[in-house]
């Protein structure tokens, strides 16, 4: 019995100087596993007298049941200690801000954006999207929208012309959407109501023209349609895309080839430190141009003029977001720069909406 003592005293030391759980796991098994020392003994009593077997068999079972929870006890307290290590190496500062979502690492482009903004607008009008290509005919650019030969957008200083096809004709790169405006028509039967959205081409590069840039025009055709209604749907859009509750609007005579009569539209604005506020102020600042569509157009499209009548508008899309966002250099939005982007750009879940604000 003194040597099951001090095999038990041995066991237990063992159990207390176990540094982790896989040095407890050798001294369990060391004890109780099939070959251990606590079973070696308990495999002996068969081999006892039944005298023997009921003194010393009730010893080594306390001994088993003594390390056993011995054991238990030592494999709570390393479990403990491990989570407690854990626990410190893993601390998180939760004064530190957080991180971005990946939702929010990206930046839509200013360009974007305000293509957006006029989208929602004009929808609430009932204004439907059109597009076409960039590549076009010299006919559609220009001889159904009543350009006389000789035009000076013709020519070459002007516009992108590709190289002349085995019949002589050229494609060329269009240098306004009104050719959209033109398939609109002849695919389509009155009342017409189109925006025009897309890029657009023209040989001019400095601080204020890029030799790509976009636009936005507009057409309604109809039988009833003046320029009351243009008026209106102009005014009504430049409220709600400057953000303002009132902007006075001044309309002047001018000349476009695809139009008659002619109109500039200026907007009342406030020139302040660098700054342009609309809404407000003494001074005008010219935005679009527009006009009720020539009949000549309307011909050229199957349309009679006689029996309906329309109204369209063009205007730059970067020159607007220019003004809205305070942006200096028309080639900034083509530079491609990150450190621009994040400064100008919109985060990608802020969708444009009238109830919420365009630019919220």
């Amino acid at each position: 019995m003194s040597d099951l003592a001090t095999l038990e005293t041995s066991i237990l030391d063992q159990i207390a100087a176990a540094g982790d759980e896989a040095a407890l796991e050798a001294v369990r098994v060391a004890a109780l596993g099939k070959k251990g020392s606590i079973s070696a003994l308990l495999a002996t009593l068969g081999k006892m007298s039944p005298d023997e077997r009921k003194s010393q068999g009730a010893a080594i079972n306390q001994a088993k049941d003594k390390v056993t929870e011995a054991l238990a006890a030592r494999r709570d307290l390393l479990k403990s200690a491990a989570l407690d290590a854990r626990l410190a190496s893993e601390t998180v500062d939760v004064t530190l801000p957080l991180r971005d979502a990946p939702a929010e690492a990206g930046r839509i482009h200013p360009l974007s954006q305000v293509w957006d903004e006029l989208t929602t607008i004009f929808a609430d009008m009932g204004f439907s999207v059109a597009e076409g290509p960039d590549i076009e005919t010299d006919d559609y650019n220009f001889t159904k929208l009543n350009f006389p030969e000789g035009h000076p957008a013709r020519e070459m200083h002007d516009t992108f012309f590709f190289h002349p096809k085995e019949d002589g004709s050229r494609m060329l790169l269009r240098t306004h959407t009104s050719p959209v405006q033109v398939r609109t028509m002849l695919t389509q039967k009155p009342p017409i109501r189109v925006i025009c959205p897309g890029r657009t081409y023209r040989i001019d590069s400095d601080a204020t023209h890029t030799p790509q840039f976009h636009q936005v025009e507009g057409l309604v055709i109809d039988k009833h349609s003046h320029l009351g209604h243009l008026k209106w749907i102009l005014h009504e859009f430049c409220k709600a895309f400057f953000e303002v509750d009132h902007i006075n609007m001044r309309f002047r005579p001018s000349f476009f080839p695809f139009t008659e009569p002619s109109l500039e539209v200026d907007i009342q604005c406030r020139r302040d430190k660098g700054e342009i506020r609309f809404g407000e102020g003494e001074d005008w600042l010219e935005i679009l141009g527009c006009g009720m569509v020539h009949p000549n157009v309307l011909r050229a499209c199957g349309i009679d003029p006689d029996e309906y009548q329309g109204f369209a508008w063009g205007m730059g899309i970067d020159r607007i977001a220019m003004l809205k966002y305070g942006i200096a250099d028309l080639r900034q939005l083509f530079d491609s720069d990150v450190r621009w982007l994040n400064h100008y750009g919109f985060k990608p879940l802020e969708v444009p909406t009238l109830a919420g604000g365009l630019s919220s």
